[in-house]
């Protein structure tokens, strides 16, 4: 693991779009994943410690989906983090868009792409030690 990263639980909700002006606490992500110092998910340390680096969706009234944080070939800079629900199955799959690129640290912004292909915006709403 690098020096600098712990492992953090980040919450991510729904920021403002079409569908919910004022955003959405019901509407989210809340994942494990190894910070280096500057709020940046750390590969190396992530492969040190992928079981834990687990994602929970929670979506208004629909039940809660469950799975890891995954590091796949393809995508931009030739890697793409995504939440996978299935380990068998890729096409539920939801990708973050150059998530290795966003510092993970409250008020920031991040997207993710649904298994629909749907891109959705998300404030990052907390960061807090595992």
């Amino acid at each position: 693991m690098s020096d600098a990263a712990t492992l953090q639980r980040i919450r991510l909700h729904l920021a403002r779009s079409r569908e919910f002006p004022e955003g959405s606490a019901r509407h989210g992500y809340e994942f494990v994943a190894p910070l280096d110092g500057a709020g940046h998910i750390d590969l190396e340390a992530w492969k040190g410690q992928r079981a834990l680096c687990t994602v929970t969706r929670f979506w208004g009234n629909d039940a809660h989906e469950h799975g890891h944080l995954v590091h796949r070939a393809g995508g931009a800079n030739g890697a793409t983090w995504v939440f996978d629900y299935e380990p068998e199955a890729s096409e539920d799959d939801e990708a973050g868009y150059r998530f290795g690129d966003h510092a993970f640290a409250p008020g920031e912004y991040v997207s993710v792409r649904e298994e629909d292909g749907d891109m959705h915006t998300f404030t990052v709403f907390s960061v807090a030690a595992v």
